[in-house]
């Protein structure tokens, strides 16, 4: 812990995990943010009071608190209810472990069963994504140079055909033998380093804004809500303008295709911005974090792609790469970010968290 005498415990602010540090009567001597934020208290306010009575806890959480006071004991428990001073009920995972320091006896961490559930599937989630990405590179490199044979092979085979009617056919062996040579190329490219800077969140919005409305000028309405007092971001931003310009983009292309749209008129897609506080992105506890919001009104993402959208090649489009929001979530991801997605017909939300500070 840093030897800071206004904070001895600052270290522990940063932490994604609820923690509260207790002394032997079981009063309240810390509680870092993610802890005032689950519990719904306030340090400054219920600095000094036992916990029993800032919230109802199970007797048998508060027999294991007296025992690893008396004891030194460990302490883990699963399926922990906690009753809240607002009413609130919360299931958690706590554990709970003995601290020698000045006016503290227990250090207890807590994490709310769902969060942990959420964390665990978004680290499934990038490994199963890495291991896809990781395969399918491997799988280009495979591919490229039976590729270029099978190229060459058709522009000799073209000039040796004495019936000009034939190049019809070396021709499309040579223009899909370049389409899969761009695709094998997309595959490869989101692995540029990063070129991080300052970066304004509306700027790049206006950018992608200003390019879907010169491509879908009479089908689409790009709706803005921003929140311009939003503190610039470090950012790549020709990474950040791939994102939103994919996930975006994909919308439109999604409003296009739907029809019998009725009187409603043109499709609608909504740019938004927020600020997110006491965020936790990638176990990391952050006190301000950007969200944006990239809503459409179209008819949804199908259900049997909804878990893997993200996966290299999966599309929901005829003819689409699904390469689009690969992308954008590799993008993400190298900004330390995460996105999600919830999609039903007629309304489908991208969110994209990114820490700023």
């Amino acid at each position: 812990m840093p030897d800071d005498p206004a904070n001895p415990f600052g270290g522990l602010d940063l932490l994604s995990s609820a923690v509260l540090l207790l002394d032997e009567r079981l009063e309240i001597r810390y509680l870092n943010p993610a802890a005032e934020n689950l519990l719904e208290i306030s340090q400054k306010v219920f600095f000094g009071c036992r916990l029993d009575s800032v919230m109802e806890c199970p007797p048998k959480l508060l027999a294991a608190l007296d025992s690893v006071s008396v004891h030194g004991w460990s302490y883990s428990g699963q399926n922990v209810e906690l009753r809240l001073a607002g009413g609130n009920m919360l299931q958690l995972n706590c554990a709970v472990n003995p601290v020698e320091a000045p006016n503290v006896r227990l250090l207890i961490e807590l994490w709310p069963i769902d969060q942990q559930l959420r964390a665990t599937r978004e680290e499934r989630l990038v490994e199963q994504q890495q291991a896809s990405r990781e395969l399918i590179r491997n799988l280009v490199h495979e591919i490229k140079n039976p590729l270029g044979g099978i190229r060459g092979a058709a522009q000799l085979l073209e000039r040796e055909l004495g019936n000009p009617g034939l190049h019809e056919y070396t021709q499309v062996i040579i223009k899909e033998a370049d389409r899969l040579q761009e695709l094998m190329r997309r595959l490869l490219s989101p692995h540029r380093p990063m070129q991080p800077g300052p970066v304004n969140i509306h700027e790049i919005l206006e950018r992608v804004r200003s390019l879907l409305t010169a491509e879908f000028p009479s089908i689409l309405a790009v709706r803005r809500d921003y929140d311009t007092s939003l503190p610039e971001l470090v950012g790549d931003r020709e990474q950040l303008i791939q994102v939103f310009l994919n996930i975006a983009r994909n919308a439109a292309q999604a409003i296009t295709r739907q029809t019998g749209r009725g009187p409603s008129g043109p499709g609608q897609i909504t740019l938004r911005t927020r600020a997110a506080r006491q965020v936790t992105l990638f176990k990391r506890r952050h006190r301000l974090a950007l969200e944006v919001h990239v809503i459409d009104d179209g008819p949804g993402i199908a259900e049997e792609i909804r878990e893997r959208m993200f996966y290299p090649l999966v599309s929901g489009r005829a003819g689409g790469s699904g390469l689009g929001l690969t992308l954008a979530q590799s993008f993400v991801q190298q900004h330390q970010g995460t996105i999600e997605c919830e999609s039903r017909p007629g309304h489908t939300c991208f969110t994209i968290r990114l820490p700023l500070g």
